[in-house]
């Protein structure tokens, strides 16, 4: 058996031709079985060096403190993350609303960015290769204030929800409306994609949820106890788990498969909250200033707190964001964003420029390296880790918001697509 185990291949085949090739395959197979019963000191595990290797690179990102960083790390030399790799520098400054800026996200691949103010409009700009957003469209039609924007999973369409008015669903190419959702009698409050991106969440003004098919007709409705003053609501990424709103201080997780109901229960009325990637985290904001992390994998525990930043008659957001979402971000009523150490609740920057309140945040997805904001006082501020010296862009202005412009030019004047509401294609 011995010399059949050390002999090449070819040499076997001449020694045992009847056996053919499979016989000799078969040696790998036992060779396998040989090393899950033999001692390590005897036979060395297959693939050992790729596993302590990939154990060295391991160790060295969890020693990095403020790891952000996209970058391979390297044997030759310590990895070590400075200040600087965190989004702390104004790189941009988005003017093109003409009122308070309520919310932002980027899109799923990092390439876009949405907007929605009080203005009754939302904006889309585009990330261009290096960096810089550019205005791509002026979408308005709403006729009231643009409360929150919904990506599609696909990053081609865009979702716009008006303050108790109608959701519009809307082309990212062309900036074109593709359809408008409305329930005679009620408001919608809250709009969000199902994960295959052929259905939409909707949240109305009855506090029921719907679940719309993509040309309006409405496939499920869940009605019940449901808080008014938050809209917040999130789908896992597998579509089996809805988290929404219950009571002022709970929030039910509703398994759809199961019809299992877990509740994370607060002791103070919840403002909003958010679900990290991997769909096991949810960070919740509390009217107290407070900002909570739950595990929510399995029975829901409070894991991590938050505190440092200001609250106390808005709706203020926050986000998960940097490598392996790492960091935790959010708006404040003190006119300044800041950023915490999810691991440790340490503030680890506190970012100042905006002249108003600092509504919501979102970090891109893809570039640890980017950090957007919005404010009340009608821009958005873009955070970034260049130099102090890189010269500040400001796109656009309050007083140039009107007309047209071609290719994302930087003067704030985007494509102004009218839609409203009395059609669809």
């Amino acid at each position: 058996m011995s010399s059949c185990i050390i002999s090449s291949p070819q040499n076997f085949l001449l020694a045992f031709p009847k056996l053919g090739t499979e016989a000799s395959d078969s040696r790998l197979k036992l060779l396998e079985e040989l090393q899950k019963v033999l001692p390590p000191t005897v036979m060395v595990p297959e693939r050992r060096l790729e596993n302590i290797v990939e154990q060295a690179l391991t160790v060295q990102r969890e020693a990095c403190y403020l790891h952000n960083s996209n970058d391979g790390l390297s044997l030759y030399v310590d990895h070590h993350c400075g200040r600087d790799q965190i989004p702390s520098r104004t790189l941009q400054v988005l003017r093109a609303h003409r009122d308070e800026v309520w919310f932002l996200q980027f899109s799923n691949n990092g390439k876009y960015l949405a907007s929605s103010s009080n203005d009754k409009s939302a904006i889309v700009w585009k990330v261009d290769e290096d960096g810089e957003l550019l205005l791509k469209h002026i979408l308005t039609g709403h006729e009231k204030p643009v409360m929150m924007v919904a990506w599609s999973p696909d990053d081609r369409q865009l979702l716009t929800c008006g303050m108790e008015e109608a959701i519009r669903r809307w082309d990212i190419e062309s900036g074109e409306c593709i359809h408008v959702y409305e329930k005679p009698g009620l408001g919608l409050v809250s709009c969000g994609w199902f994960p295959d991106g052929k259905q939409i969440f909707c949240g109305l003004s009855d506090q029921s949820l719907s679940l719309w098919d993509l040309d309006g007709k409405e496939a499920d409705c869940w009605k019940g106890q449901r808080s008014t003053k938050t809209s917040d609501f999130a789908v896992t990424k597998d579509g089996k788990v809805i988290i929404i709103m219950n009571r002022d201080s709970t929030i039910l997780l509703f398994n759809r498969d199961t019809k299992q109901e877990r509740l994370i229960e607060e002791d103070n009325t919840i403002t909003s909250f958010s679900l990290s990637d991997d769909g096991d985290f949810l960070l919740v904001n509390l009217i107290s200033e407070k900002i909570h992390l739950w595990n929510i994998k399995n029975d829901p525990s409070r894991v991590k707190q938050y505190t440092g930043h200001k609250r106390s008659r808005f709706v203020i957001r926050s986000c998960f964001g940097g490598s392996d979402q790492a960091f935790i971000a959010s708006g404040s009523e003190d006119s300044k964003v800041y950023i915490w150490l999810r691991a440790t609740e340490d503030v680890i920057e506190t970012l100042s420029g905006h002249s108003g309140a600092v509504n919501c945040v979102s970090w891109n997805p893809t570039n640890p390296h980017m950090l957007a904001s919005a404010s009340d006082d009608h821009t958005i501020r873009i955070w970034g880790v260049k130099k102090a010296s890189t010269k500040r862009k400001d796109i656009g202005s309050s007083s140039s918001s009107n007309g047209t412009h071609m290719n994302g030019s930087a003067n704030g004047n985007g494509f102004v697509h009218q839609c409203n509401g009395s059609r669809s294609k």
